[in-house]
């Protein structure tokens, strides 16, 4: 027999790597999976759901060519008087479209970066309880800034169009 051991079995290598992505993932403010109703869309959703991005309810992304799709289904919350989607609620969706895009396309991961500009023009009105989707495309990146643009569309109608600058957080040291 071999000798007896004490303490702890050792960690092997890989159960930290597994244990590190693991953690990682639960810091991680947002969570983003396969969203089993909308098979081929990913579920971009944060976590705390006190938080404003919360209001506009799960948003759904992928990407399609060269363009992020970002989707999310609007509700009476969402609505003005005019049983439209109100403006206020197609801003804070571009500019949530814009960071939605920025993850899909692989540049940002959650909670790195912020918006420096966006600007936006409203063209038509929606049907609230349907879905609406920002199609949105990478003009450019640089090492810090994504430079990007987008339609909102609700089926073939194009309900607003949009342009905005996301500037990436520091690395940490």
């Amino acid at each position: 027999m071999g000798p007896l051991r004490s303490g702890p079995a050792p960690v092997r290598s890989d159960a930290y790597a597994s244990l590190s992505r693991l953690y990682a993932l639960m810091s991680d403010p947002f969570s983003f999976a396969p969203d089993p109703e909308h098979p081929g869309w990913m579920r971009w959703e944060l976590r705390d759901t006190t938080r404003f991005n919360a209001f506009l309810g799960p948003i759904l992304t992928r990407m399609e060519g060269d363009k992020a799709l970002v989707r999310m289904t609007t509700g009476r919350r969402h609505s003005n008087l005019a049983d439209s989607t109100h403006g206020g609620a197609l801003l804070g969706f571009m500019d949530v479209a814009l960071f939605a895009a920025a993850r899909t396309f692989g540049s940002i991961s959650a909670a790195e970066a912020v918006t420096l500009d966006l600007s936006a023009q409203f063209i038509a009105p929606s049907r609230i309880g349907d879905p609406i989707v920002a199609e949105v495309e990478l003009l450019r990146e640089t090492g810090r800034l994504l430079f990007m643009r987008g339609l909102v569309k609700q089926d073939d109608t194009v309900l607003a169009s949009f342009t905005g600058t996301v500037r990436k957080s520091s690395p940490r040291p």
